[in-house]
């Protein structure tokens, strides 16, 4: 989460005006931004306050930069409000939503073709579930240099440089070396030859991205593993597979189901997933999952007596609702595997129309186009011809509410500034033809304008990239 600084309220301090009626007549006083008031209000006012306030955030149907569902049934929202009050880790009180868990997690096992009974949990998102996958991996290697009286001091971890920020969180905290592939232009994503070339005896793992968050591309699962199977052959380094599907590994199986990404492939060890993503649960709960009970070692499963039951847990967070769970529990039964592949296919042919549409306005170049996740990223051709940049063109069509992050490719592809569009279940061919109409609109004005457009926020504070 961000980190927040205190306020130093030098000039005295801040107060929310609430001098009005609509705060109601009981309330006719300021109350401070940064302090708990001395007195309670009326609940409505509390609401009403809160409310105002939250007026000013972005509206979540035209949020296009995330992947965080957005929009579900209203039968799943309530379903959610009827569990934020059970705690997740109080298994021995809510046993049935502890059994949801369970069922949840065999599920995703068999869509990802594990070869035994399932072994995972829940999560409280992606992040957390890498995390639990890279501790896993670790924590074998570790074994591994142990019995073979190796030296255990400089673990590393190979991975391209377009990962998603847990991964650098998991290297610095656990005091993993990051082996950062570089992208190219012309190889955006990591290759079974940079994976293999860049592992040695220290190696804990290859993470592959079945997704990027960059462009939405996938990473050649298969093509890795063989790599390492041939890097095994040759030296007799075994490195395991760790899939970041966050959001492809509830796209994959419904679209390319003969897409060899999963457990089909002996070397890969775990998989992590992003319920709240194209899982299609509001934020948050991740799962993860490995192939066997031998993937994952026991001495990281801790077996707590807790409120009167022992209970098995691998975790780092601990208290959460049970809400999501059983939200997804309530998708899988409402969608059904034929519902989910129509979900995703219907995002994915918005995603290709919406590319269509911007490759044929001109100025722009497609980078991806919504075929393997439901994410197009696109850049201008060329920006000095143009006279503007994505920048200019996400902040202007923020003022009609959409929010389409621009920003430029990790190391070695920062002459690339993109913008990128994640289409979700929830955003329709309305709202993409509108969307398509601002921005043939926004193109035409930037493009007529005598002189470079004037940014509409400071430097520090424009459109950045957003997971």
């Amino acid at each position: 989460m961000p980190l927040h600084a205190k306020v130093d309220e030098i000039h005295g301090e801040a107060e929310l005006d609430i001098h009005h009626p609509i705060y109601g007549r009981d309330v006719a006083h300021g109350i401070p931004k940064h302090r708990m008031p001395d007195h309670p209000m009326p609940p409505d006012a509390a609401l009403q306050v809160v409310k105002d306030e939250l007026i000013l955030d972005g509206n979540a149907r035209l949020n296009l930069a995330t992947f965080v569902t957005t929009w579900m049934e209203p039968q799943a929202a309530d379903l959610m409000a009827d569990c934020f009050s059970k705690n997740m880790i109080d298994k021995d009180e809510y046993p049935q939503t502890a059994e949801l868990e369970k069922r949840c997690v065999n599920i995703i096992a068999n869509l990802w073709h594990a070869p035994g009974p399932a072994t995972g949990c829940s999560t409280t998102g992606s992040s957390e579930a890498c995390m639990l996958g890279g501790l896993a991996l670790l924590w074998r290697w570790r074994a591994r240099q142990q019995a073979a009286g190796a030296s255990q001091a400089k673990p590393n971890l190979v991975m391209s440089a377009g990962v998603q920020v847990c991964w650098e969180k998991f290297c610095r905290y656990w005091l993993v070396e990051p082996k950062l592939v570089p992208m190219e232009s012309a190889r955006p994503h990591l290759t079974g030859e940079n994976a293999a070339a860049h592992c040695d005896e220290n190696t804990i793992g290859v993470v592959a991205i079945l997704g990027s968050t960059f462009d939405g591309r996938y990473e050649p699962v298969e093509e890795i593993c063989g790599a390492l199977d041939d890097l095994q052959r040759r030296t007799g380094l075994d490195v395991p597979v760790h899939v970041d599907a966050a959001s492809g590994g509830f796209v994959a199986p419904f679209l390319v189901p003969d897409l060899a990404w999963d457990f089909r492939l002996p070397r890969v060890a775990s998989i992590n997933t992003s319920g709240h993503k194209y899982g299609l649960v509001y934020p948050g709960v991740g799962w993860i999952i490995w192939r066997d009970a031998a993937a994952l070692p026991e001495d990281l499963i801790f077996k707590v007596n807790y409120l009167g039951g022992e209970m098995p847990t691998f975790a780092l967070n601990f208290s959460r609702p049970g809400g999501q769970v059983a939200a997804q529990y309530y998708n899988f039964l409402r969608l059904g595997f034929d519902g989910y592949r129509q979900v995703q296919l219907g995002c994915q042919r918005l995603a290709k129309h919406l590319a269509a549409e911007i490759a044929a306005m001109g100025p722009f170049e497609l980078i991806s186009d919504g075929s393997d996740l439901p994410v197009l990223a696109f850049q201008l051709a060329d920006p000095e011809a143009a006279g503007y940049t994505v920048f200019d063109l996400s902040e202007r069509l923020r003022q009609r509410g959409w929010l389409i992050p621009a920003y430029t490719f990790p190391p070695n592809m920062q002459d690339i500034a993109v913008l990128r569009i994640v289409v979700r279940t929830g955003f329709s061919r309305d709202l993409a033809d509108l969307l398509l109409s601002d921005l043939r609109t926004q193109v035409k004005a930037l493009g007529a304008a005598q002189q470079a457009p004037v940014p509409l926020l400071p430097e520090g504070q424009r459109s950045a990239f957003a997971h």
